[in-house]
């Protein structure tokens, strides 16, 4: 029976930044991804650009190459998958994991493939699986997409976008210049502060003009074949025509996943417990890296600031 010194749970930036860092130091590794290598960027739009520029989204001192001054999505998955193929990284794709344990110190991580068995074990697991959803009538149609990917399928249509981050004003703007009539349906009083700043000028502008319309201070009430119901901020009813909804409303981690890991969620966002200092759970040797630690505050943590948690959690494991 083959134990690992670390298993680590996602193939995503941060969770090759690890397998880099047990690489370095000579330390047995292996990756378990659900998906292909960094799965959460494959999902991404397809013409989206990072906020980041090239050298805030490098890993392990490894150059990213960039033409552009914000690198896009497809560059990322060259880089990223590149240095997987480059580094030869131990990495099991389309495997996912259903449970860790631990007994004796050795944990067993039971997949949809297998069992592995590890003296440590990082999950990195990010937030995009699992929508955040408006728990409201006709959400479970199939005109409501909780991902956008590109605009081309909602030309001369009627598309309501809901929500006011980078995702929903992308989506809206995106399928706008692509022939669809769009209404954004936004809860706060304003488009999101957090907006890239060279995309925010021009969403505000796409509605002054009235090319967009937007409802703010609003909510979505029912979502029907044909139309949608929702209230604005005088609290009136409309129910407007509609062939798609594009429910840009946010990711939650799998906290079920983290739960039953035997960590400990803390607080209204539920944010798992961890040492600042180490990344380690309340579970001994069992650590946290990347997005994952933020709870619901999904937008904490991203490639840029968490690059470090791997060195943190390598160089604890090393003093033990």
């Amino acid at each position: 029976m083959e134990i690992l010194d670390i298993l680590i749970i996602g193939g995503g930036p941060i969770g090759l930044n690890c397998a880099l860092e047990a690489q370095k130091n000579n330390l047995t590794y292996l990756i378990i991804e659900k998906g292909t290598i960094v799965n959460s960027l494959y999902n991404y739009p397809l013409y989206m650009r990072f906020f980041s520029t090239a050298e805030k989204l490098e890993i392990a001192n490894i150059p990213f190459i960039s033409t552009a001054p914000k690198p896009g999505r497809q560059e990322a998955l060259e880089y990223y998958q590149g240095i997987t193929r480059q580094r030869n990284l131990n990495i099991n794709l389309y495997e996912k994991v259903e449970k860790v344990s631990k007994e004796n110190e050795i944990f067993t991580v039971t997949t949809s493939k297998g069992e592995y068995f590890a003296k440590n074990v990082v999950i990195s697991t990010g937030f995009y699986d699992i929508p955040n959803l408006m728990n409201i009538p006709g959400e479970h149609l199939p005109k409501v997409k909780h991902y956008y990917t590109e605009p081309y399928p909602y030309a001369q249509q009627k598309i309501v976008v809901i929500g006011s981050s980078n995702s929903a004003v992308d989506a809206a703007l995106e399928t706008y210049r692509k022939g669809a009539e769009v209404t954004m349906i936004v809860r706060h009083s304003e488009i999101s502060k957090s907006v890239k700043y060279w995309v925010k000028p021009d969403i505000e502008n796409r509605i002054a003009e009235g090319s967009i319309k937007a409802f703010f201070n609003s909510e979505m009430l029912e979502v029907k074949e044909r139309s949608v119901i929702f209230k604005d901020e005088k609290g009136e009813i409309h129910e407007v025509e509609n062939d798609f909804v594009l429910a840009m409303t946010g990711y939650l981690p799998d906290f079920d996943f983290l739960k039953n890991s035997g960590i400990e969620l803390q607080g209204d966002c539920l944010n798992p417990f961890y040492n600042t200092k180490t990344m380690e759970t309340n579970v001994s040797n069992l650590y946290l890296a990347g997005v994952v630690c933020g709870g619901k505050d999904t937008h904490l943590w991203f490639i840029e600031n968490s690059r470090i948690h791997a060195e943190m959690i390598v160089k604890n494991i090393l003093s033990k």
